[in-house]
Parts: structure tokens; C-alpha cells; sequence
């Protein structure tokens, strides 16, 4: 998976949980807030963190936050003035993505008119990951990326203990990729090879077309 450069703005739960995740899979992520003492505990998470008011255009301007492939806001409820004047500026500086965290349809409609590329409604996406994993128990959560890609977390299933990677043949049969592996015992393993075996209680981090990804949880379940 190619590493991209990521911005996330408003380190809130929603904002801190995707800092972490992005970068735990390896892409490179500057952390901006407005308060230090939220900086300082994600510090060690994400790649920079930066002291900002991403309402100025002139400080998005100096971070040179146009070279951003992404860029999620995500500043809190208290603040939706701030959410919708963040994201304009990011899309009138030439952010090519600009995904915003909205609290409800209304909000969603205002920021899509502002240029919001997507809109997300945390509540509601954790309700969906919930029916998700009710639905298929193995697969512990996912990431909707652009144009149709998704990066899920699935629970090894017992058909798969003891298989070397290449002998599962996810890339040929399903055309997804293993991006990584967590065991049980806590290592990770980025980019594991074709001779890496599953064990019992790994956690599969795959990466693909969501109609992919969607076909490979519906044979292994």
C-alpha cells in the first residue's frame, strides 16, 4: 500500500481514533489542534502534531496544506463554525480530499455545499459497524477509502490456522492484499510475506474493493 500524507484537524475521539488508525497502518499523519494538552497525547501516535487554528487561511497556508493528499476534519460539536469555515479553506487552497465529520443531515448538507469531497457521521457509522459485526462476527472493523476501496480488520478463521500466506491465495482468488498481521501475543507484522503462516487469535488487516473484501467475508464466514 503506496503511504500517503494525511492531515487530521480536531483531536475529539472521532479525530484521535482516525490519527492512530492511519498511522498504525503506516501512512504519514499530522495531528492539528487548537488545545496543546490534546497534541501531547497523541504525540507519540501520529507523525507531527502542530499547534493550529485552521480557521486562519494564512496558518493552512504556511503548513503548505495543499501538498495534503487527505485532509479529515474533525472539530468538535462545540465548534461547527469552525468545521465549516476549516473545510472552504482547505478546498479553496487546492486540498485535493477533504473528508468532514458532520453531526447531522443538515450540517452534512452545508459542508457538501462548502466542497466537502465526503461527509461522515460517526454515530451513524458505528451503528453500521455494529449490524456489520452482528451480521459477520469475524470481521472486527473497517475504513471506507475513495472510489469503492476499503481496509478491514478480520479475525483469522480456524480454516486458516497453520496456512502460509501464499497458500490462502487471497490476491488471486479474492484480490485483496494482507497489509499486515497482529498476533495475539501483540507483534505486528507489516507487509508479511508469502511464507508467513496464521495462527490461532491473529487479526488480518486487508486492504481492497469493498465488493472484494465483501466476497472473501461471505466464503469465510
Amino acid at each position: 500500500m503506496a503511504v500517503k500524507q494525511y492531515a487530521v484537524i480536531g483531536l475529539g475521539r472521532f479525530g484521535t481514533s482516525v490519527a492512530r488508525s492511519l498511522w498504525k497502518l503506516g501512512q504519514e499523519v499530522l495531528a492539528i489542534d487548537i488545545r496543546e494538552e490534546r497534541l501531547k497525547y497523541v504525540s507519540e501516535e501520529v507523525t507531527h502534531t502542530l499547534l493550529a487554528d485552521t480557521t486562519d487561511a494564512h496558518v493552512l497556508k504556511s503548513i503548505g496544506i495543499k501538498n495534503f493528499d487527505v485532509v479529515i476534519v474533525a472539530i468538535g460539536r462545540e465548534n461547527i463554525q469552525g468545521n465549516i469555515m476549516t473545510t472552504l479553506l482547505l478546498k479553496e487552497q487546492g486540498v485535493p480530499h477533504v473528508v468532514v465529520k458532520a453531526l447531522n443531515k443538515l450540517q452534512g448538507r452545508v459542508l457538501e455545499k462548502v466542497g466537502a469531497d465526503r461527509v461522515v457521521y460517526p454515530e451513524r457509522e458505528m451503528g453500521k459497524r455494529m449490524a456489520q459485526n452482528l451480521v459477520a462476527p469475524h470481521l472486527l472493523d473497517y475504513i471506507e477509502l475513495p472510489q469503492g476501496f476499503q481496509i478491514a480488520e478480520v479475525l483469522a478463521t480456524k480454516e486458516m490456522y497453520g496456512k502460509a500466506l501464499i497458500a490462502l491465495s487471497l490476491r488471486s482468488k479474492y484480490n485483496v492484499n494482507i497489509i499486515l498481521i497482529k498476533r495475539i501475543s501483540g507483534e505486528v507484522i507489516f507487509s508479511p510475506g508469502p511464507d508467513d503462516k496464521v495462527l490461532m487469535g491473529d487479526i488480518l488487516v486487508l486492504a481492497g474493493e469493498k465488493v472484494a473484501l465483501k466476497k472473501f467475508e461471505q466464503e469465510y464466514e
